[in-house]
């Protein structure tokens, strides 16, 4: 992580700051969206994500999940979410330690699925945790990215999570992170 995170952000730091400027001009609000999410052991860690929604109808917790042409995403957001750009400023979160280039997704404090908050949905939720958790894993290159409207897509990533988990190698990171473009331009449940 802290071999590859540099020279990546050095890289996509000119598209990182075209970004930013896109966010200031079309609506007003903070450029970067500071969320507490569960972390390595369990512990709250602060995720940084470029602002797609309205600064506004932000929502820290995550009760509500976003959905395909949810009013609160801005015209900018939207092409954010879509191509995860709105998730390079995570690469300071792998930069500071509390977050890995690839592992399970950190999920925010308040996430559910359907009615129920994730832990209390799926059974073995929390194993999950053992590892840092990552920009990108298992599950998302496996057609479980974006929005997850039911228990059994939830239990389904959270299986894959602890698949990563279990059988982690420096090779499997190599091709979750090369399997991530892929997942980023052709996967349609991101919104």
């Amino acid at each position: 992580d802290l071999v590859v995170a540099p020279p990546i952000l050095v890289l996509l730091s000119p598209l990182m700051a075209i970004t930013a400027l896109l966010i200031r001009l079309t609506s007003p609000g903070p450029i970067i969206f500071v969320q507490p999410r569960v972390g390595f052991n369990n512990e709250v860690i602060n995720v940084f994500k470029f602002r797609t929604m309205y600064a506004d109808q932000a929502d820290i917790g995550a009760r509500a999940t976003t959905t395909r042409d949810d009013p609160r995403v801005t015209p900018v957001g939207r092409v954010l979410r879509k191509l995860s750009i709105d998730e390079l400023p995570q690469l300071f979160n792998v930069m500071g330690g509390d977050m890995s280039l690839v592992g399970p997704r950190p999920h925010a404090l308040e996430m559910r699925v359907g009615d129920r908050y994730y832990q209390d949905a799926v059974r073995g939720y929390a194993g999950r945790h053992r590892v840092r958790p990552g920009i990108t894993g298992l599950a998302q290159v496996r057609g479980l990215r974006g929005e997850i409207r039911t228990v059994d897509r939830a239990k389904r990533r959270v299986e894959l999570d602890k698949q990563y988990i279990d059988n982690w190698s420096l090779w499997l990171d190599l091709r979750i992170l090369v399997a991530t473009f892929r997942a980023v331009l052709f996967d349609r449940d991101a919104y």
